[in-house]
């Protein structure tokens, strides 16, 4: 199976505020710590971050407030300008783009979607979906006929001529939603789009958006506080603290293996059987009676728990090529719905 391309790659990134920022790194030896910071008057809202984002990944960032993910999705897309490092997209150095290109970039490339939907209140729903391509200068025939596509994938068809104080705060979001993916951008930037919704709205806005991402297989950065949030839409996660990423992993890599005691904070009240999959609580088979059915490795606990729990007899675990590589048994699946540390 073919490894998936980097999208998106950030290089030894900083973020600071304060006199003279660029002077300061370029004369300290090293990766200055939080005291030196301090006493140059300095404050690192992103401290030597390296990550990638591969190609149709949904990667979200997360943290809790003031850890520096806002202002690290700024600094990836250039809204914010770093004060070191490499941002590549494509393979282009974004630090080395004129500002002409970046918004270019950011016109043709780049689809962002904020926590405040920042609709244009005169425009109807159609208006403030194809104003990115009026800024573009697409003719209007063209921009209205892309527009109203992806108000259709965005489920608000026949709500074209409404205006934003028409529409609730989830149908406003899709709107913002919709206007970002009318340049069919290549990399999405997403920084908190939910959370000013309540829960109800929230969750199908989380089960829309991965709807969206079944469809279009979007490089997405989506930044978020909420490890529920996290865990249900990312392929990867990626920890902050303090500007700087503590952990990057999967997130049953997160649960299972947390760094330090700030991701156990984390991952502590999280529903283990939503995250754990099969392959990780699985035993080598063994012979015996025979097995009750068949798991793919990559299932959910939670979505075998009633039928393994049910079963005398465990399970056996398949890979992608059909190939059995172990067994689970209900004793298994019992300790993750319990709570009892695996292998206990």
């Amino acid at each position: 199976m073919p490894q998936a391309s980097t999208k998106l790659a950030c290089n030894n990134v900083w973020k600071l505020f304060g006199p003279d920022p660029h002077g300061f790194l370029n004369n300290i030896q090293g990766e200055p710590d939080p005291e030196t910071l301090a006493e140059a008057g300095l404050i690192a809202a992103v401290r030597a971050v390296d990550l990638e984002v591969q190609e149709g990944e949904i990667f979200v960032i997360m943290g809790l407030s003031g850890s520096g993910k806002s202002t690290l999705v700024r600094c990836l897309s250039r809204l914010i300008e770093p004060t070191r490092g490499q941002i590549l997209f494509n393979g282009q150095d974004l630090l080395t783009a004129s500002e002409r290109e970046m918004i270019e970039i950011r016109r043709h490339k780049m689809g962002m979607v904020f926590q405040h939907f920042a609709l244009l209140p005169h425009r109807t729903v159609l208006g403030n979906v194809g104003f990115p391509l009026e800024v573009q200068g697409v003719d209007r025939a063209r921009r209205e006929a892309r527009a109203l596509k992806v108000i259709e994938l965005v489920g608000l068809a026949g709500r074209e001529h409404d205006y934003p104080r028409a529409l609730s705060g989830g149908q406003q979001q899709r709107v913002g939603i919709a206007r970002s993916l009318a340049v069919e951008p290549e990399l999405w930037f997403l920084d908190e789009p939910f959370s000013a919704l309540d829960p109800l709205i929230r969750r199908e806005m989380q089960d829309e958006f991965l709807r969206l991402q079944s469809v279009l297989h979007k490089s997405i950065v989506f930044i978020t506080h909420d490890f529920d949030e996290a865990i249900r839409l990312a392929d990867r996660i990626a920890i902050m603290k303090d500007g700087a990423l503590v952990q990057v992993g999967t997130p049953e890599q997160l649960v299972l293996k947390p760094a330090d005691d700030y991701v156990a904070e984390f991952t502590q009240h999280v529903d283990r059987a939503k995250v754990l999959s099969v392959g990780a609580i699985m035993t080598p088979a063994t012979d015996g009676p025979g097995f009750a059915g068949s798991l793919n490795v990559d299932d959910r606990v939670a979505a075998i728990a009633a039928r393994v729990e049910a079963a005398e007899q465990p399970f056996a675990v398949i890979d992608a090529h059909g190939e059995r590589v172990g067994q689970v048994t209900r004793h298994a699946v019992i300790d993750v719905l319990v709570g009892r540390e695996l292998g206990e």
